[in-house]
């Protein structure tokens, strides 16, 4: 999947802060479950694509680790994020 700039920077501009803050936690995580939503759609029409399954995985695992570093840093910010995305936890 190839995110055009302009859906990158958008994403970035709204949870990072500003278009070129591509380094914050909170627009990795957004930019990551957008990769990881698009994914999963792939995957439902192709069941047997088994490259793209364990690439979802390892996204699933960077996006919770990245979750887990900012819930220890700001908690206020971690539920602010995940509701905002609707990821369940």
């Amino acid at each position: 999947m190839n995110l055009s700039t302009e859906k990158k920077q958008a994403i970035f501009e709204k949870f990072g802060n500003s278009k070129t803050n591509t380094g914050s936690t909170e627009g990795q995580v957004a930019l990551f479950t957008e990769r990881i939503n698009h994914l999963t759609g792939h995957l439902k029409i192709n069941k047997k694509d088994f490259a793209t399954e364990k690439a979802l995985v390892s996204l699933v695992g960077k996006r919770r680790k990245l979750l887990d570093y900012l819930k220890n840093k700001d908690i206020v910010k971690y539920r602010e994020l995940i509701k905002e995305l609707g990821i369940r936890k």
